[in-house]
């Protein structure tokens, strides 16, 4: 197609305009569920911070420090506005994402910008009205979660600009009586802490505590893998010589991943499979695994994974430590009696490996960039 603007997608040969190339940018990060993961807030920050970085930094010709930089407050600032929420807007339906990012890419495209302390006040200000982003698609497994990184990323230069040209916003965007808290919150507002935003603002870091996946799936799922994968590496499970699999899963989890149950037990499509409790303990039980093969369907219409994945059963954890931490543990009972069990907690980060973080980048670029020129990105990032 012909050119529309200056924006570049990744992997698109047509440019676009700016907004629309961040918008598309931040569904390619956000596509797989395989970007990382801001645990104390249950958000998802590179994905809608990095496009309008990159993005508004081409189009306004800074150098790479100046977008470092925008990069940096941008992710501070959605990590902050996402985890003063302590779990709330997850908890009231709503993707932090989506949410938290229009705010973050408000800093972040507002520096590249060069707006004023002034102007900055303003950006948030609009971008309340713009944000956006509920979790009703994971109920039905469909794909407009993956837009709610781009589109808070778009949002975010869209405040900015407003911002820039002096449109009057309100000032108390977060605190304020029909603000961020009060209004996305509902009845879980009175735990939210906005004056956390700002504790320590500048001293201490809050993004750089952000978890890199190791799975392509939901991280309210990565606990539970690990134990499933534990038991694997002691025990050889199939549908056969299993009677039960019990897992105990925090309750703001279960919406997500364990409801509505028959779309759980038979994932109809990628991004069903990527958000199943049933079926991602099944997989790693079997296969010690859950990988991008995990995700296509040869594998999540396999019937003997799929009947494993009926015997899962799920209970409400008494001793969740969400939203501090993601517990998970996997109870299986073998038809000769036995009853085998492994508890996780990511505490609340979950560290990554430099080595697996490499294996990972290299898996994602196998056939889609030639060796040679994988391992020379690679080499130049590490």
């Amino acid at each position: 197609s012909s050119d529309l603007g200056d924006g570049t997608v990744i992997g698109l040969d047509a440019r676009l305009a700016l907004r629309d190339a961040v918008v598309m940018n931040g569904i390619l990060v956000h596509g797989l569920d395989y970007d990382d993961t801001y645990l104390p807030g249950s958000v998802h920050l590179s994905a809608s911070c990095v496009p309008v970085v990159l993005g508004m930094g081409a189009h306004a010709g800074a150098n790479g420090r100046d977008m470092l930089m925008a990069a940096v407050l941008g992710l501070e600032i959605g990590a902050r506005v996402a985890a003063a929420a302590r779990g709330g807007f997850v908890n009231a339906g709503f993707h932090a994402t989506g949410i938290a990012g229009a705010f973050g890419s408000a800093v972040a495209a507002g520096r590249l910008m060069k707006l004023n302390a002034e102007q900055h006040m303003l950006a948030q200000g609009v971008a309340l009205s713009l944000t956006s982003g509920t979790l009703q698609p994971l109920q039905e497994g469909s794909w407009t979660k993956r837009v709610h990184p781009g589109w808070a990323g778009a949002s975010g230069i869209t405040a900015a600009a407003f911002a820039r040209a002096g449109y009057v916003a309100p000032a108390q965007a977060y605190e304020g009586h029909f603000g961020l808290y009060s209004c996305f919150l509902g009845e879980h507002k009175a735990s939210a802490q906005p004056q956390a935003v700002v504790e320590g603002l500048g001293e201490s870091w809050e993004f750089t505590r952000t978890s890199i996946k190791l799975f392509p799936a939901c991280h309210q799922l990565h606990a539970f893998m690990n134990c499933a994968i534990k038991l694997a590496k002691e025990q050889k499970f199939n549908a056969e010589n299993v009677e039960t699999v019990r897992a105990l899963v925090a309750d703001a989890a279960v919406p997500l991943v364990c409801e509505p149950r028959a779309s759980k037990l038979k994932p109809a499509s990628s991004y069903s499979a990527q958000f199943s409790l049933p079926y991602s303990v099944a997989c790693a039980l079997t296969r010690g695994r859950f990988g991008l093969n995990e995700i296509e369907a040869p594998s999540y219409t396999d019937g003997e994974l799929l009947k494993l994945a009926n015997k899962v059963s799920y209970e409400i954890d008494p001793d969740s430590g969400f939203p501090k931490s993601r517990s998970g543990e996997v109870i299986v009972k073998m038809k000769d009696g036995r009853e085998l069990r492994h508890r996780d907690n990511i505490l609340p980060d979950e560290p990554a490996s430099a080595e697996s973080i490499v294996a990972k980048f290299m898996q994602n670029t196998d056939g889609i960039l030639a060796l040679e020129r994988a391992e020379r990105v690679r080499d130049t990032v590490l």
